[in-house]
């Protein structure tokens, strides 16, 4: 079992474009930028309050994950993130629909992924809004938001599974966030 310790941060326009200005200044670098599709599941023994199934398409990349978030009130959240390549996104489709998951949620995601001392920076521009997350040991995220002057700003607690079901659009059961 993999853990994720990460903090995001949603952002006006103004800090957004900002951002990359002082990544540099900080003596980041850019790893490059992707557009991904994500789709999350639904059924079998999923609890969609704090698990997540999700199918990812980047390029011709496919990327399985499953995740469950510990309760916490802190803007530092961690959670179990098992992952793994998938070599054709079709079959694995058509796989977990042969085990009875159904796709519940689609969001689209354009991310800019930067690399500071041991922290993942991804700065994330999704249909409902703009933020960076910052991926690493609670003292490197500590340690990079200061460096990127992003104390003041205001911490997203919410996933993006769970905004994009509030700000998507329903398509019969599947709720969309698209482009």
């Amino acid at each position: 079992m993999a853990l994720e310790i990460e903090k995001k941060y949603r952002l006006m326009p103004d800090e957004w474009k900002a951002l990359p200005a002082r990544l540099r200044e900080a003596g980041a670098h850019c790893a490059g930028a992707e557009f991904e599709e994500n789709t999350l599941y639904a059924g079998g023994n999923l609890d969609n309050s704090r698990t997540v199934l999700r199918l990812r398409r980047v390029g011709g990349r496919a990327v399985l994950t499953y995740k469950e978030r510990f309760p916490t009130a802190s803007g530092i959240k961690r959670q179990r993130e098992d992952e793994t390549a998938v070599a054709d996104a079709g079959a694995m489709t058509d796989i977990l629909d042969a085990l009875g998951y159904r796709p519940a949620l689609v969001y689209e995601k354009r991310r800019e992924t930067w690399h500071l001392g041991a922290a993942e920076i991804v700065l994330d521009e999704l249909p409902f809004g703009l933020f960076v997350e910052i991926e690493g040991a609670e003292d490197t995220i500590l340690t990079a938001e200061k460096m990127l002057g992003l104390q003041a700003v205001a911490t997203e607690h919410d996933t993006y599974p769970q905004l994009a079901a509030q700000h998507g659009t329903p398509h019969g059961e599947l709720i969309a966030a698209r482009f």
